[in-house]
């Protein structure tokens, strides 16, 4: 009796890792934004700044190892977008509430709110521009810079 299935082919088991390569360094950047959340639920303000800086660190790089690659997807787009909305939207929203907003009351925790639907509002934009020309530059802030901004201050002045 032969078997009839094809040789393994060492080229596509290759290809399939590398294609999980980006979306590794995705995956560090949405658990530095998630440990920076968990961080400032703790009251480490200090900590959170750092891993929110992390994960932009990451962010830079999965795009870049995707492109290195070839192996940009609709699939990379999307689940770039979802950790940068947890990374870069929710965890300085938070941290930005707990370290400086509280004290504002409702006040407070409405313009944290507004800093993560900024967020996910240029994410959902870009998104839907990722296949246009206008995606070959930004328009307006990028998330990752606003959130390096809220760390760093947190940084300097905590």
């Amino acid at each position: 009796m032969s078997d009839s299935s094809p040789p393994f082919d060492r080229r596509e088991g290759l290809r399939k890792g590398v294609y999980l390569l980006p979306n590794l360094f995705t995956t560090g950047s949405l658990f530095a934004g998630f440990y920076g959340i968990i961080s400032t639920m703790n009251g480490g303000y200090y900590v959170a700044a750092w891993f929110i800086l992390i994960s932009a660190i990451f962010d830079t790089l999965d795009g870049k190892v995707a492109r290195l690659t070839g192996t940009t997807s609709r699939f990379g787009v999307e689940y770039d977008s979802l950790a940068d909305l947890a990374a870069f939207g929710v965890a300085p929203g938070l941290l930005m509430y707990s370290w400086a907003l509280k004290p504002f009351g409702k006040l407070g925790w409405l313009a944290a709110f507004l800093y993560v639907v900024c967020s996910a509002l240029r994410l959902a934009r870009f998104n839907v521009q990722v296949d246009t020309v206008e995606s070959k530059r930004f328009l307006g802030l990028p998330v990752p810079a606003a959130a390096s901004m809220v760390a760093t201050c947190v940084l300097l002045f905590y």
